[in-house]
């Protein structure tokens, strides 16, 4: 999963497209929203049965689950609840819940939680649309963490050998989106600082991903801006409801609803995290806090011009002042970035999650290939997560 794009794309500056998923009936945002924006969409989509997918934590620490079943139950919608979702969505985990989807006699999911969570939905769905051969029933994802997996087509998921593979389609990508400040205040701080993070790596990374028209990019720096202003002052007052608020509507534009005529990855730090994740146990967020400031510093090497330009460009949406260079500027944006990781306490190495070096090389081949021009910078990149 996620091997670095190798393809040449046009620019997309002045000529491409855009269109979104069609699946995506709505969003709905705001603090207490769950409960009148969930009948809306089960009515919308036409949900008669859900099955709340979730992870063990949040079922068993908070009443977070619960909230969502009550609301669930007033409408006659409940089926019941799978919490064995682990992170980066174990295949075991996914078998399980189709089978707990289909003895329910469930037509319809409603995630709660992080990435996995969402992204174990999606794979659930895959798996029943192959079985039965009909079409791809639907999801609504009601997401605790800013890790933005409910705006995507594709499921990500650990396989029997612990790699992170995936399976995507169109029609995977969630169908009702609900962003309920007051349903993230039992996440824990360490994972809701670091997805934010991973959100902050989708806005980037979103600057220079391939066939992105540029209305998308200018909502990246907006998303960016938000994400690098507000995620100190959760830190700092994590029970401010409308700053969370203002977090999970920054990561809904640091990955905005896409639909491609081609296939588009993001770029290196994504692929870097996919391949450190799920092998070595290390969280999707932390994944980001570790390989995000580099992989900017990197760019400003690899990068097309036009790609530099609107890498450098996130300078202005954040206030600081141009170094007077385009690499100087890319450079200053790595150093924020950074600082705003290691301000919010998530420094991380490689060390502590116990990677061992003898495995850099095949982590850079399978994240960037082993054809890759610039391998041995991916390499001494990965090298320097040591420390």
């Amino acid at each position: 999963m996620s091997i670095l794009d190798s393809t040449q794309h046009a620019s997309s500056d002045l000529q491409g497209s855009y269109a979104w998923t069609d699946s995506l009936k709505g969003v709905y945002y705001g603090p207490g929203s769950v409960k009148t924006a969930l009948p809306k969409l089960l009515s919308i989509i036409g949900g008669k049965k859900a099955l709340v997918v979730t992870g063990r934590s949040l079922h068993d620490k908070t009443d977070v689950v619960k909230q969502v079943e009550n609301v669930l139950k007033e409408h006659n919608a409940y089926g019941a609840t799978f919490y064995e979702i682990g992170q980066h969505s174990p295949i075991a985990g996914i078998k399980s819940g189709l089978k707990a989807f289909k003895d329910v006699g469930a037509d319809i999911i409603v995630s709660v939680g992080g990435g996995s969570p969402v992204d174990a939905s999606k794979a659930i769905l895959y798996f029943q649309q192959q079985e039965t051969g009909g079409p791809y029933l639907r999801q609504i994802a009601i997401p605790t963490t800013l890790s933005a997996a409910e705006y995507t087509i594709g499921a990500g998921y650990t396989n029997e050998e612990g790699y992170k593979v995936a399976v995507s389609s169109p029609e995977l990508a969630p169908a009702g989106i609900i962003l309920d400040a007051e349903l993230t205040l039992a996440t824990p701080e360490r994972l809701w600082l670091s997805t934010g993070v991973r959100a902050l790596d989708h806005a980037v990374e979103t600057l220079y991903r391939p066939l992105v028209p540029p209305p998308v990019k200018y909502l990246a720096y907006a998303a960016l801006a938000d994400l690098v202003k507000y995620l100190p002052q959760t830190k700092a007052n994590p029970q401010a409801v409308d700053v969370r608020q203002k977090l999970q509507i920054a990561s809904w534009m640091s990955l905005w609803p896409l639909k491609f005529e081609k296939y588009s990855a993001l770029g290196l730090s994504h692929a870097l995290g996919h391949k450190l994740g799920a092998r070595y146990g290390i969280p999707h967020g932390i994944t980001s806090c570790l390989t995000l400031a580099p992989v900017i510093a990197l760019q400003a090497e690899l990068l097309s011009s036009d790609n530099k330009d609107w890498l450098a460009g996130a300078l202005f949406y954040l206030r600081v002042p141009s170094t007077g260079s385009i690499e100087g500027d890319i450079g200053k944006l790595s150093a924020i970035i950074q600082k705003l990781v290691d301000d919010l306490g998530l420094h991380s190495t490689l060390t502590e999650y116990k990677v061992p070096r003898g495995d850099v090389l095949e982590i850079a081949q399978l994240a960037a290939g082993k054809e890759y021009p610039s391998l041995p910078k991916v390499v001494a990149l990965l090298e320097s997560l040591y420390v």
